[in-house]
């Protein structure tokens, strides 16, 4: 009897969505509170427009330099662990070979099934550093050029996602009327920001739209309230 084909469908996030997420997420929330958070004072739209665009700056650089310090310190640790890992091949290949065998035993192999594998891998150094690599400790060789791509994707989408809540008060000059326009536009860019994260990241969209959108309410009505209070 034909069977139906079976098509597995699975999705793992991309370092390139990730860093969309962090830096969209933050730069939806962060202009957001502090623009809220200034209309409840007697500020105008323009001077509001000007300490947005300046967080903005301060915050896509921060992130960016954030990432790319964080993408440089993968690639020197999986650097520094490839080192150890060539030198304990050479120096220490009984423990070396323990430890595959451990990691065959994990999925039910015998020590008879293991041995072969191990021999192969004693004549082939290399494909035995990259075994260890990635399945004893874990780690994927970096892309080399991932620390100055994740500072832009991070800093990038941070000015863009920045940007949403600050629109209101550039054409609109009472910072009230665009207090309330910048609510309703920036949620709403929360909710479908949220929605899309959630497709990409697996969890139900619809949970994650309600998540970011109340998030990044309760940011911006905290710092309206603290505004308003001390103002």
């Amino acid at each position: 009897m034909r069977r139906p084909a079976h098509i597995e469908q699975h999705f793992t996030a991309s370092e390139t969505v990730r860093d969309i997420v962090i830096g969209m997420s933050d730069g939806l929330t962060v202009p957001f509170a502090l623009a809220a958070g200034l209309s409840g004072t007697t500020v105008s739209s323009h001077i509001i427009v000007a300490a947005g665009l300046a967080e903005i700056a301060a915050g896509s650089i921060a992130m960016g330099l954030g990432g790319f310090l964080a993408a440089r310190s993968d690639a020197e640790h999986y650097d520094s662990e490839l080192k150890r890992e060539k030198e304990e091949v050479v120096k220490y290949p009984e423990i070396e070979r323990a430890e595959v065998a451990e990691v065959f035993l994990a999925y039910g192999m015998t020590s008879e099934q293991i041995e072969p594998i191990l021999n192969v891998f004693e004549s082939r150094p290399k494909e035995w550093v990259d075994f260890m690599m990635k399945f004893e400790l874990g780690l994927e060789k970096p892309d080399p050029r991932r620390a100055l791509t994740s500072a832009l994707t991070i800093a990038g989408s941070y000015i863009g996602g920045g940007m949403i809540p600050l629109f209101p008060y550039i054409f609109i000059k009472n910072p009230t009327t665009a207090l309330g326009v910048s609510v309703g536009v920036t949620l709403t860019a929360l909710a479908i920001f949220g929605y899309i994260k959630g497709r990409f990241t697996g969890i139900n969209p619809f949970k994650g739209a309600a998540q970011t959108t109340l998030i990044g309410g309760i940011a911006a009505t905290a710092a309206f309230l603290l505004a308003k209070f001390f103002a």
